[in-house]
């Protein structure tokens, strides 16, 4: 097996580290990242820009369709550009943060994004990382992990990534629980683990942990493949 052509789907809820795992095996199998979370943040901003309904699909999805969403690779991660500009910064804040969960609900608007992403790593030599990569972007990827943890361990690692919100220490997990039932029961592309994913829950585990098993994960199916 080509490593230069595998594709890599790590999927997962908000707050398991799924950027932080794909980012690392990127560089280690010297791979592009590709952060897809990122493109509905942009889309997220995009309408929040122009005042469009997050409720609606279908002006979601014709904004989409006029919008220059582009992610380039970095060594720190995806630069994110939105019609040409730069909103790396801006799409992690958490206005766009909750945006983008209920705009990525819609079907129309994820049939978008899942033919962009397709047409981004088709080629292969892509670690991507999301909701559903392995299940409906990439369902015969050669390699599929579902990152998980328990909800109060990712509540906690995410309350750390935003030092600036101590206020809303409480309100972290109750916005997570919230983004989790919707991730989960939407009707298109539900965040459900691949049938041939392989699980890590890295509740108890530390990063290098996790890290390790991955890479377990990826030599043994990269070995399989050379077979």
């Amino acid at each position: 097996m080509d490593k230069r052509r595998i594709i890599i789907a790590i999927d997962g809820p908000a707050g398991s580290g799924k950027s932080t795992l794909a980012s690392l095996l990127a560089r280690r199998y010297k791979l592009t990242n590709i952060e897809t979370g990122a493109m509905y943040r942009a889309l997220a901003l995009k309408a929040l820009q122009t005042g469009a309904s997050l409720d609606d699909g279908a002006a979601l999805a014709r904004l989409a369709a006029n919008s220059r969403i582009e992610l380039e690779a970095r060594r720190e991660g995806n630069r994110v550009l939105l019609d040409g500009a730069d909103v790396t910064e801006r799409v992690r804040q958490d206005d766009v943060t909750d945006a983008a969960s209920r705009v990525s609900v819609h079907p129309a608007v994820r049939e978008w994004m899942v033919e962009r992403q397709r047409q981004m790593g088709n080629a292969g030599g892509v670690v991507m990382e999301g909701r559903d990569i392995g299940t409906k972007v990439f369902p015969n990827a050669d390699v599929k992990i579902f990152l998980d943890a328990a909800p109060e361990v990712r509540g906690a690692r995410r309350f750390l990534q935003q030092p600036a919100a101590q206020t809303k220490e409480k309100s972290v997990l109750a916005e997570l629980r919230e983004r989790d039932l919707r991730d989960r029961t939407r009707s298109t592309s539900p965040l459900v683990p691949a049938p041939d994913a392989v699980v890590i829950d890295s509740t108890d585990l530390s990063l290098d942990q996790v890290v390790k098993r991955a890479i377990e994960i990826i030599s043994g199916k990269l070995s399989k493949l050379e077979a």
